[in-house]
C-alpha cells in the first residue's frame, strides 16, 4: 500500500486533513480520533506501519 492509498482510505472513512506538522507529518482527525501520517506520496508504507495507522483509526480491511 502506498502513502497515497493510505491517505485516500482515511479520507474515504471520514478523516479530514487538519494540519501539517514539521517535515512530512500530516495530521488527520475524525471526531475525537487523531491520526498522524508521515507522508511520502507514492512510496510504499511498511505493512506494520500501515496496520498500526489503520488500527488507531479504527479501520478494518476486508
Amino acid at each position: 500500500m502506498s502513502y497515497n492509498e493510505l491517505v485516500q482510505l482515511l479520507e474515504k472513512n471520514g478523516f479530514v486533513w487538519i494540519n501539517s506538522g514539521k517535515s512530512s507529518k500530516r495530521i488527520y482527525k475524525k471526531d475525537k480520533c487523531i491520526v498522524i501520517v508521515h507522508y511520502h506520496s507514492s512510496k510504499e508504507v511498511k505493512s506494520g506501519t500501515a496496520n498500526a495507522i489503520l488500527k488507531a483509526a479504527g479501520i478494518k480491511l476486508k
